[in-house]
């Protein structure tokens, strides 16, 4: 699996606007998009800090997994995002080295990008999400 870059690292917030209020306001950074991808039940904030993004992730739904996330850990880091040039290539290499999916084929994700999950038993804890441009 090659990586090209994290594409951006995703923070579980309760309020979204108090989130993108403290991170424009106390970090100098501008929101340059906010965006609702219903089918995962969150509302996400996006800024930029050199090539790298942060992903503000609010959920829309106390059973979504970003709602869940918060309830089980509180607010804080949700994933890291890797950028792959191919990701369903990225998939198999990960699958046969023995990390198990959480997404066995990508899908639509917020800010234009195809995504995949890596569940976090296989990756020392952490929520790994795999991105490319969407086509």
């Amino acid at each position: 699996m090659k990586l090209s870059h994290i594409e951006h690292i995703g923070i579980a917030v309760s309020n979204l606007e108090n989130a993108i209020k403290l991170y424009e306001t106390a970090f100098g950074l501008e929101c340059y998009k906010i965006e609702e991808v219903a089918e995962q039940k969150v509302r996400t904030a996006f800024f930029m800090i050199g090539q790298t993004k942060i992903e503000l992730l609010e959920s829309t739904d106390p059973e979504g997994p970003v709602g869940k996330f918060i309830e089980k850990r509180g607010e804080g880091v949700h994933h890291i995002a890797f950028a792959v040039e191919d990701i369903n290539g990225s998939l198999s290499e990960a699958e046969k080295s023995g990390i198990k999916l959480l997404d066995s084929k990508p899908r639509k994700g917020a800010d234009g990008l195809d995504i995949a999950f890596l569940h976090p038993k296989s990756t020392s804890g952490v929520l790994i999400e795999l991105c490319k441009k969407g086509s």
